[in-house]
């Protein structure tokens, strides 16, 4: 069974997602802050203690034509820097129309009554989750 973070680089927040091969499901972790370019390192170095992945699963932003835009450059750094950071592989995978998934599943939840209009900001979450059960579905079964 594979434990996967998935991500959804922004500029100013990233968003963070835990799932695993077994179920094939994903859930909205948290969001870290960028400042200056940088993650908050030290918040990511906590959740990846935590949760103990074997894979990280970063969102590669593309244009709908899937060509580069300017954020695909700060997704391709952020994967090569936690990869090195934490040993663990890194799978980068296409995140076109994941905003909008997300942006469904949350007017879906607000309509329920389960999220409030403060929790807008953990949208990045639920996109790092839309992303992350994408490549789960998509990836072959490993023993």
């Amino acid at each position: 069974m594979t434990t996967a973070l998935g991500f959804d680089v922004g500029t100013r927040l990233i968003g963070v997602a835990i799932g695993n091969s077994f179920t094939g499901n994903a859930r909205p972790l948290d969001v870290i802050r960028v400042r200056d370019g940088e993650p908050d390192w030290a918040f990511l170095d906590r959740l990846v203690k935590q949760w103990s992945p074997d894979t990280l699963v970063v969102g590669l932003p593309l244009t709908l034509d899937g060509g580069n835009q300017p954020i695909t450059r700060h997704a391709r750094r952020f994967a090569e820097q936690a990869g090195q950071r934490y040993k663990l592989p890194v799978a980068m995978r296409d995140e076109r129309h994941s905003s909008q998934e997300a942006a469904r599943r949350f007017a879906n939840a607000r309509a329920a009554g389960t999220q409030k209009r403060r929790d807008a900001e953990k949208i990045d979450a639920l996109a790092a989750a839309v992303i992350l059960e994408a490549w789960l579905g998509a990836a072959p079964a490993r023993p």
